[in-house]
């Protein structure tokens, strides 16, 4: 019985975050590029290629952890998105 219920949990911890990598991942409200917009400041003194991490709560409540790029041109770009599940 112990043995099955530190399996299930173990499941559950390994299910409690969702990584989603790669290019073409659509923003979801909360997002900062959400609707296709840019943040309106460039971010001048950020070199290109650096992350940055953008953490909301997406309409469930779950906690979002978002990685941008920053792209030649001065843009961002959405890179990885990682959802917290919260089970307990």
């Amino acid at each position: 019985m112990i043995r099955t219920a530190l399996s299930l949990f173990a499941v559950l911890a390994l299910c409690a975050c969702t990584p989603t990598t790669g290019v073409g991942i659509e923003p979801i409200p909360g997002s900062i590029t959400y609707g296709g917009h840019q943040p309106r400041t460039r971010l001048t003194k950020a070199p290109v290629g650096s992350t940055f991490e953008h953490r909301f709560r997406d309409r469930p409540g779950r906690e979002v952890f978002e990685t941008y790029q920053i792209q030649p041109d001065r843009s961002i770009l959405l890179i990885r998105r990682r959802v917290r599940l919260d089970y307990f």
